[in-house]
């Protein structure tokens, strides 16, 4: 799911540089970039990984 997040993040900020659309320092394409990143390298990571706890034996 982070790593979904994080190719929409990625258009967003390619949208936004190849547009050449003014928008102000914190919405900036470079910042959408590397929250982008930030999500990668969570989902990488491992954070949000699904994985069942309560498994049971049979």
């Amino acid at each position: 799911m982070l790593g979904m997040a994080a190719a929409v993040l990625f258009l967003i900020a390619f949208l936004i540089n190849a547009a050449e659309i003014d928008t102000n320092d914190i919405f900036s394409a470079t910042n959408v970039m590397l929250l982008g990143l930030t999500l990668l390298a969570l989902h990488v990571a491992g954070v949000g990984a699904s994985w069942r706890a309560g498994r049971r034996r049979r």
